[in-house]
């Protein structure tokens, strides 16, 4: 009885310790919230008075705008071209049978443990001599180097439960491997590839430190806008974007979710 007593109290404690982890995680975010409808011209919580001037303010700006489509296209590529690498890795990987294929494994998958100033340093030092700092091409590279990872993750999963056996019988009916590939292993594995392809817009989308290197005058992401104005122009717009941004990321988190849990009934 003692021992079932003292379990019970660690598992309450356990969980009111996590409750207390996850508030103090998640209480930043939510304060974001009523200090973008202020209507005071300076960031100040709790706010006297609602307004929506601040949001109104955000969809005028033009730098705003422009910053926010150009994030959006970004994302929008390298969801794109880290499917196309992500899931051909893959397949390589799980199908294939050559030299090195492990080596290929963990140099695909090291941006995951690289620090992100490291990687940021390093693609700096290589664009700038090729002038790829600022143009689309160059944060399309950036970010997809990022972003392969975990298309290579969602798919290699969705590839572990398919039965190889279905992709010999249709070798064996003549069909080529191409088209075993077009027609039986692209289709079974599909839900991995959209959430893969999520996760890459995601990243992208999210992305600060990379992009806050590779940026231009001219061409930047909305992260680097929004660390460039809460230095030199700190208003509640900052929080009206930062309440968009986080409504656009959780949505697409859930979406991801939703898809994933597609991946495991398949």
């Amino acid at each position: 009885m003692r021992s079932s007593a003292g379990t019970r109290a660690f598992r309450l404690v356990f969980a009111i310790c996590c409750a207390l982890i996850l508030v103090y995680m998640i209480l930043p975010t939510l304060l974001v919230f009523p200090i973008s409808v202020g209507g005071d011209s300076y960031i100040r919580f709790p706010p006297r008075n609602l307004s929506l001037q601040w949001y109104r303010a955000y969809f005028e700006d033009p730098e705003w705008r422009s910053a926010t489509f150009f994030s959006l296209k970004i994302a929008a590529l390298t969801a794109i071209s880290s499917t196309v690498i992500g899931t051909a890795a893959s397949l390589a990987m799980a199908r294939g049978d050559f030299p090195g294929r492990r080596l290929l494994a963990g140099l695909v998958l090291a941006p995951l443990v690289t620090p992100h100033v490291v990687l940021a340093l390093a693609l700096y030092f290589h664009f700038a001599p090729l002038g790829l700092v600022g143009t689309t091409f160059g944060f399309v590279v950036a970010h997809s180097v990022l972003a392969v990872p975990y298309v290579v993750l969602m798919t290699s999963a969705a590839l572990a439960g398919v039965d190889p056996s279905l992709e010999m019988a249709a070798l064996n009916l003549g069909a080529s491997r191409w088209r075993v590939v077009r027609e039986v292993t692209l289709p079974l594995i599909a839900p991995g590839i959209a959430a893969g392809a999520l996760f890459a817009f995601l990243t992208s989308f999210d992305e600060t430190v990379i992009s806050f290197f590779i940026s231009g005058v001219d061409h930047k992401t909305i992260t680097r806008k929004i660390f460039e104005d809460v230095d030199f122009n700190l208003t509640p717009v900052i929080a009206a974007v930062s309440v968009v941004f986080v409504v656009v990321t959780i949505a697409l988190m859930v979406v991801a979710n939703m898809v994933s849990r597609g991946v495991k009934r398949a």
